[in-house]
């Protein structure tokens, strides 16, 4: 028997090249996906834009608005074949540190209610909710509402 070590991902800022990759994935793990163009307005809007990078590729990436003393997560997505490996935890880590970094004070963001995984991975990180955006998220039979979660920083 022997172990395959397999370096840790590494992550870097998101770059125009990896979008196409960016909106693969995102296309095969959400029913309604961002488009190309919602993530090339993120990199020229100056937002902070990362990808996480294994051996195998991009396998995950977020976005992140930031400014007056407080950021905004607006996505985050581990591709579906390395789901549940740490990798989204380690993306968040990314992002907390940051937003520490932009002296945000808070960061906000929406989930689903219908997205355990995601609610427990934030819950985790010590996020609380703190409020509900009613008809938030299309959805097959109409619109979802989005838990608001907070985490002071």
């Amino acid at each position: 028997m022997s172990a395959v070590l397999r370096p840790e991902p590494r992550i870097e800022p998101l770059a125009a090249r990896d979008l196409d990759t960016v909106v693969t994935i995102e296309g095969t793990i959400y029913d309604f996906p961002w488009t190309f163009g919602n993530f090339r307005d993120s990199l020229a809007a100056g937002y902070s834009c990362w990808g996480m990078h294994s051996a195998d590729g991009l396998v995950g990436y977020a976005v992140m608005m930031l400014g007056a003393n407080e950021a905004h997560l607006l996505n985050l997505s581990i591709a579906a074949p390395v789901q549940r490996r740490g990798y989204g935890g380690k993306l968040l880590e990314h992002l907390l540190g940051v937003a520490r970094g932009y002296q945000a004070h808070v960061i906000f963001l929406e989930v689903r209610p219908t997205n355990p995984a995601a609610r427990r991975l934030y819950l985790r990180y010590g996020f609380e909710q703190v409020g509900v955006r009613k008809g938030y998220y299309p959805a097959r039979h109409g619109r979802e509402d989005a838990l608001l979660l907070s985490l002071v920083l």
